[in-house]
């Protein structure tokens, strides 16, 4: 086999290979968060880590890992009525919540932080679905609202 075209099977093999293998995700442990700076819906927010270095720390985008709530720009009315109530519930349980930690923290396919968000002892995307705002989500396709 020619040379260049050895190069070019080895490179698409390793370009490939992320697709093709399904390598357990890294887990980069837990932190305390300082501040949470805003709430997107109900599973998406930022938070401020003060013991990472700012670029890393600031105002960097968490996804509750395990949940999906639904869209706040989703156009059906019942749909984001129930967007609007599962946002306020993550609002007043973050804003009101003496200690907010990630745990078990990963990077999603969007470079967020992917982790359990847990508000004062609690696992926020467990109260979530136990409120009926959310539907479990594990990555793949989403189940229509």
């Amino acid at each position: 086999m020619p040379r260049h075209l050895l190069y070019c099977f080895l490179l698409l093999n390793l370009l490939c290979a992320p697709t093709f293998a399904a390598a357990p995700r890294p887990d980069y442990g837990s932190v305390r968060v300082d501040e949470v700076t805003s709430i997107y819906d109900g599973d998406t927010l930022r938070v401020t880590i003060r013991a990472w270095p700012a670029v890393a720390g600031e105002r960097v985008p968490v996804r509750l890992y395990g949940i999906d709530t639904p869209e706040m720009r989703d156009k059906r009315p019942r749909v984001y009525d129930l967007a609007k109530r599962a946002k306020q519930f993550s609002v007043a349980r973050l804003r009101g919540a003496k200690r907010v930690e990630l745990r078990q923290i990963r990077r999603d396919k969007y470079f967020r932080l992917l982790a359990e968000v847990w508000v004062d002892g609690l696992n926020l995307s467990d109260l979530l679905l136990k409120a009926g705002l959310a539907k479990p989500y594990y990555g793949g396709k989403k189940v229509s609202w």
